[in-house]
């Protein structure tokens, strides 16, 4: 089973094209479904924000994968397959390690360094818990770029050197309108989004803003907790708060405009010689594009943020360039602790086997021998369990290490053809202890965790703690040989691994990518 990334992004399609491909709600839940079902498809999960959505999936067979997730996701946002696929991008394997690691960190981001995307993953790694899509090697590739994002953002100046979507928005405004201080504000939701768009204008000394949501009791919390006069509203006195505000930041779910051409003209938005700006920060979109025809009335939505952040990129290189550093030996490491995991389940079995093997002929040279006095028994079992354990040791030790290297899985394979292993012998020890469950089974939070963001599978382990506990058998088995080989000692060394248990947290980020 290999890691597959499908997807589009800001960097590879048109906002038109992307409003049109967005999942959100319940169609998002058929389609994370709709991909977990497929034959090639073993787990999967979904990131979908008003820039990118992508389909993160453990599969079987590239292009298999790839064609019926293309399939689906054309199928499901109702975007031809023909205009989806020249937007598509794919990434496999490492790249697709490398991938999930860089838009963790923001790289990927259209705002270049901003930590809302840690929120959305990880929303991502929620709703693929819930559904039960989620399973041991897509859980600690998410799991891991959460920490990468984390330890990105805390190590390096990216987060100076890319501001949020609602700040570079802002910026835009105030070049139209002046300073933001003493503006009329109206902001449309109550989202993350609309929450930090006011919390930025109140910070600004805005002289009044206006709230307006769908539910009322949404929009009249957001109100109290500004500092500057403020207000709740139903979204039925929306055209008339339009006609008061100087600025409108507009970003909802709604599946239709929100705010049109036609409705701002008739409240005379546009014949009163007032300058006006609106900020559309939703995908589809909430404003009419139409409205930039008014007479003082001008609109930034996703797209000509996109046009700002490429004058901020300069920003902070050497900040940008550590985050990549950072990737990169997060990548190396993650696969080398990954492709050294593979191969412990082999090493446990051949140290089983050879057990198994030195017992039997104990076994054997007591009923041939049954006069051998104690004191001889005991030395002759030492000398073979010493033999047994010095000839083992060198491949044990060696294939280790090649085991870290690209390729590595295929001295596993080796060492079980040369030793002449069960190869079911392998696959019983790294499942050892997961019960009935399957790859893809529901992950539920753990209710014993110390840390209330804490997420561990409750049927299956992390692949960072199963990393932990093949390491110590490893350890074990690979270690200068003891007096010997024997039978309890290899049954402890598998026991380490099937007692492994998900002790990590993943790391919680508020905030969101639009």
């Amino acid at each position: 089973m290999s890691i597959l990334v499908v997807g589009l992004s800001h960097r590879s399609a048109p906002v038109a094209v992307l409003e049109r491909a967005a999942v959100a709600g319940d169609d998002l839940v058929k389609l994370l479904h709709a991909v977990h079902a497929s034959p090639n498809v073993a787990e999967a999960a979904i990131v979908s924000t008003c820039n990118r959505v992508e389909i993160y999936a453990v599969v079987g067979k590239f292009h298999g994968g790839v064609s019926a997730i293309s399939e689906l996701l054309a199928l499901h946002s109702g975007v031809p397959m023909d205009d989806l696929s020249r937007h598509l991008y794919v990434h496999y394997e490492e790249r697709a390690v490398q991938h999930a690691f860089a838009v963790a960190c923001g790289l990927e981001s259209m705002v270049v360094g901003e930590g809302q995307i840690l929120g959305q993953i990880r929303q991502a790694f929620r709703l693929a818990q819930e559904e039960g899509t989620l399973g041991r090697d897509l859980y600690d590739v998410l799991q891991q770029s959460l920490r990468v994002g984390k330890r990105a953002h805390h190590e390096t100046g990216i987060d100076k050197a890319g501001a949020s979507l609602v700040s570079v928005g802002l910026d835009v405004a105030a070049r139209h309108l002046g300073p933001l201080g003493g503006v009329r504000a109206l902001v449309v939701g109550a989202g993350s989004m609309s929450s930090l768009a006011a919390a930025t204008l109140s910070r600004a000394g805005a002289r009044e803003i206006v709230v307006a949501n769908r539910t009322p009791a949404r929009a009249a919390r957001l109100a109290e907790s500004l500092d500057v006069p403020s207000r709740a509203i139903e979204l039925a006195e929306l055209d008339a708060a339009l006609a008061e505000a100087d600025l409108v930041v507009s970003c909802t779910g709604a599946a239709g405009l929100v705010i049109t051409a036609g409705q701002l003209a008739a409240r005379g938005i546009g014949a009163d010689g007032r300058r006006r700006f609106l900020l559309d920060l939703a995908l589809p979109h909430d404003v009419d594009r139409s409205v930039r025809d008014l007479p003082g009335v001008e609109l930034a939505g996703l797209d000509d943020l996109r046009t700002a952040q490429e004058a901020t990129q300069a920003i902070g290189p050497e900040a940008v360039e550590a985050v990549r550093r950072i990737v990169c030996t997060e990548v190396e490491a993650f696969l080398s602790a990954a492709r050294a995991a593979a191969v412990a389940p082999t090493v446990v079995a051949l140290r089983s086997k050879a057990a198994e093997v030195v017992e039997a002929e104990l076994t054997r040279l007591t009923g041939r021998v049954p006069e051998m006095d104690v004191r001889a028994r005991k030395e002759i079992e030492q000398t073979v369990r010493r033999v047994v354990d010095k000839l083992l040791h060198a491949p044990t030790v060696k294939v280790k290490e090649l085991a870290a290297a690209p390729g590595g899985d295929s001295y596993a394979d080796a060492l079980r053809e040369l030793f002449d292993l069960d190869p079911k012998a392998p696959e019983a020890v790294a499942r050892a202890d997961m019960g009935d469950a399957e790859v893809g089974a529901a992950w539920d939070p753990n209710p014993d965790c110390a840390d209330a963001d804490c997420v561990s599978p409750a049927s299956l382990p992390g692949q960072e703690a199963m990393s932990e506990a093949m390491s110590e058998a490893m350890s074990d088995a690979m270690s200068e040989p003891p007096d010997g080989v024997n039978v309890e000692t290899v049954n402890a060394q598998a026991a380490s691994v099937r007692a492994v248990s998900a002790r990590d947290a993943v790391p919680a980020h508020e905030g969101e990518e639009a």
